[in-house]
């Protein structure tokens, strides 16, 4: 049946022109009801949502200290954190953000510290001249007063530091992530509210550069196409994503190579009376087969359907492997898409390489001590018709959106920085 007319689907899209209508407490209540219902879904899709949500709530919070600017921040990111424990792209963005708060509030206490540094040097040079001109005078010595100020700071744990200092852990449980401050928050300076609004221009600033690396993450990944792809190649692909689409395209421009493309029937096809029915979009991270293989198609690739039963049999003749994740853990692991282990698990044993392409915003510091909290389950009814038949009450069908792959299944992660 027809949606009504003048009915909006609440999306990414819908979330994205709301923001600039909606108070910032009100985005926050909005994004948590789309998170908690999957209304936005995916890796990409969320990490743009928080961005732009942290992006509005650093310009309209009256906060003039750094410290509490940071808790409200952390307050955000648990809440969001809570509203969909598995979307870990959601946790990224903000340790991103807290960092990047913590790095500006470092960079001006070390300018403030050498400000006062330059005026005790001018002060001892002006007494020591009216030393030299007055030498019958007896003097004192001025007793030196240093500013209240730890120049030698710790330094800050980020996402990317691998080596992070004693007394922090680097493992996190999965569906409980905390925003803790890794490294003490140290008293912000004295400032006026002209220093205060400089300071939370540069982080509005930062987060503006973290949305415009999400938005040109997948074109930076495709640069690095003509580096793995090679003439007369096969390669194997199974989630339509736009990543993917546009590294083939890439690669495509100056390249003759054939593409192998599997699917699973209940995943990658859906009734188009159905709303769930999705395409390749800024929506969505995965989209329909039906528009990926068009656009290689039309590119001129050479495109081969097969069925996902026949992926063992047809390895040997496969040059490479190329997909697109959900989440990268801290150990290399993976979280793709349903069905990805069992093909890594078949291009391991031909020793096909694998690669996983992946945004720095899919990177998560959070260790997979527990796998089943990670893999997410859809609606059975998209596998077994119940309507159509009779079941006994004791059969429970599950449907897993995603799979773990270990981290010795996967060669290569091709980030775009």
């Amino acid at each position: 049946m027809p949606s009504p007319t003048g009915t909006v689907t609440p999306s990414l899209s819908t979330f994205l022109a709301s923001l600039g209508s909606n108070s910032f407490e009100t985005s926050i209540e909005h994004l948590v009801s789309l998170l908690r219902h999957r209304q936005i879904r995916g890796s990409r899709s969320c990490a743009i949502a928080t961005a732009h949500l942290l992006c509005r709530v650093l310009r309209n919070l009256q906060v003039t200290d750094v410290t509490k600017l940071i808790e409200r921040v952390q307050q955000v990111g648990q809440k969001l954190a809570a509203a969909q424990p598995k979307e870990l792209a959601v946790g990224n963005i903000i340790r991103r953000v807290l960092g990047l708060i913590r790095d500006e509030s470092e960079e001006d206490r070390d300018g403030e510290a050498s400000g006062y540094g330059d005026m005790e040097i001018g002060s001892r040079n002006a007494t020591s001249t009216t030393r030299g001109a007055v030498q019958s005078e007896p003097t004192q010595k001025r007793p030196f007063l240093a500013p209240n100020i730890s120049v030698n700071a710790p330094a800050i744990t980020s996402l990317f530091n691998t080596h992070p200092s004693k007394g922090t852990s680097p493992l996190l449980t999965p569906g409980s992530q905390t925003f803790r401050a890794e490294s003490p928050v140290p008293a912000p300076l004295p400032s006026t509210s002209n220093t205060t609004q400089d300071f939370r221009a540069e982080v509005v600033e930062g987060v503006q550069e973290i949305i415009e690396e999400l938005n040109q993450a997948d074109d930076q990944i495709a640069g690095y196409a003509l580096d793995h792809i090679h003439g007369s190649e096969m390669i194997l692909t199974y989630t339509p994503t736009m990543t993917v689409q546009r590294f083939i395209l890439k690669a495509a421009a100056k390249r003759k190579f054939t593409v192998v493309h599997t699917e699973s029937f209940s995943k990658h096809h859906r009734p188009r009376n159905l709303a769930g029915t999705r395409n390749i979009g800024p929506d969505d991270d995965e989209g329909s087969s039906e528009g990926f293989l068009k656009a290689l198609t039309i590119a001129g690739v050479t495109v081969i359907m097969v069925p996902f039963s026949a992926v063992f049999a047809l390895m040997s003749r496969i040059s490479k492997v190329i997909l697109d994740g959900h989440i990268v853990l801290a150990d290399g692991s993976l979280v793709a898409p349903s069905g990805a282990k069992a093909i890594t698990q078949a291009a391991s044993m031909h020793r096909t390489p694998v690669i996983v392409l992946s945004g720095v915003y899919k990177l998560s510091p959070v260790y997979p001590s527990d796998v089943g909290v990670l893999v997410d389950f859809g609606d059975p009814s998209s596998i077994v018709g119940f309507d159509q038949g009779s079941f006994p009450e004791e059969i429970d069908v599950m449907n897993p959106l995603f799979d773990h792959v270990p981290a010795d299944l996967v060669d290569l992660y091709i980030t775009n920085l």
